[in-house]
């Protein structure tokens, strides 16, 4: 047996993903629909990232989105995405935000929003167009915060569920940096539930935090359902997309057929965020695994 595969069924019978196994639940996923790749991706080279699930976050054009809103979203339908993740509106309304993706064939299919007044929130998702949201940071001193803060993100995630957003929680790396011996990720993923909570797995970040994110996929299987896909520079700092160290082929290869719906560059520190973005939809659109 190989490496990967050998690693792949290792971490499958690990953690919450063991009593699937037992159950054939997971066979069932990995053979059968549902696919983030589908059959129709399978091509000479390899699988590959179908386009209409690359998105990109658009923090990383910040700068550029503040100097010239409605001549960065041009910028990126003419590199070819098609769908992007909010970070705020950059001071219009969400219907003006609306109508300005609109205008250059954008669409909104996720974002980065809080977990207070869900009312509002679930008002501007639904004029926005997104169904998918996460919130974007937690950074707190003992394990007991964590824990209340995580029954806090159950509680919203359960009301934006209800109102046909699915919620999730985007990781960093101290989220897997233990206090007291316990880490801070699984504090949250024992204190939410699946139905309520999904996980947006920034793969720079576990990385950076000496987590391999294929065992920690399956350690939590069927509640990955966004990658973050940045790359980290030998020397830890960002980089472009297909530049840095991060071997994305192989996370992908390896979690393929299980979910994941969306495929979004970011880049935390970009010096042009324009060419940053081209690169990441390029490298994402080309690559073969």
């Amino acid at each position: 047996m190989s490496e990967e595969r050998e690693l792949s069924r290792r971490a499958m019978l690990r953690g919450t993903a063991g009593a699937a196994v037992a159950a054939g639940v997971v066979g069932t996923v990995l053979s059968a629909g549902g696919s983030a790749y589908g059959a129709e991706d399978d091509c000479p080279g390899g699988r590959r990232v179908p386009p209409e699930r690359i998105a990109i976050q658009l923090y990383t054009l910040r700068s550029a989105l503040q100097a010239d809103l409605p001549g960065t979203l041009e910028a990126l339908a003419d590199i070819g995405y098609r769908n992007v993740e909010l970070a705020g509106t950059y001071g219009r309304s969400a219907a003006e935000f609306r109508a300005m993706l609109d205008r250059y064939h954008l669409r909104a299919v996720s974002a980065h929003i809080g977990l207070e007044d869900i009312d509002q929130l679930v008002a501007d998702a639904r004029t926005l167009g997104y169904r998918w949201a996460d919130c974007a940071w937690a950074n707190l001193g003992s394990i007991e915060a964590w824990t209340d803060f995580a029954r806090r993100l159950d509680k919203a995630g359960e009301a934006f569920r209800k109102a046909g957003i699915s919620y999730g929680y985007h990781n960093h790396a101290h989220e897997f940096w233990p206090i007291d011996g316990v880490r801070p990720f699984d504090v949250i993923a024992r204190n939410t539930s699946r139905r309520n909570i999904h996980f947006q797995y920034d793969l720079y970040w576990l990385v950076e935090a000496g987590v391999d994110p294929v065992e920690q996929f399956y350690a939590q299987f069927g509640r990955v359902r966004q990658f973050h896909v940045k790359d980290r520079a030998a020397d830890g700092s960002f980089a472009d997309l297909g530049t840095g160290t991060i071997d994305f082929a192989r996370v992908f290869r390896m979690t393929r057929n299980t979910g994941v719906k969306h495929f979004i560059v970011e880049h935390d520190q970009p010096t042009d965020p324009l060419h940053t973005a081209k690169v990441g939809y390029e490298y994402l659109r080309d690559l073969r695994f």
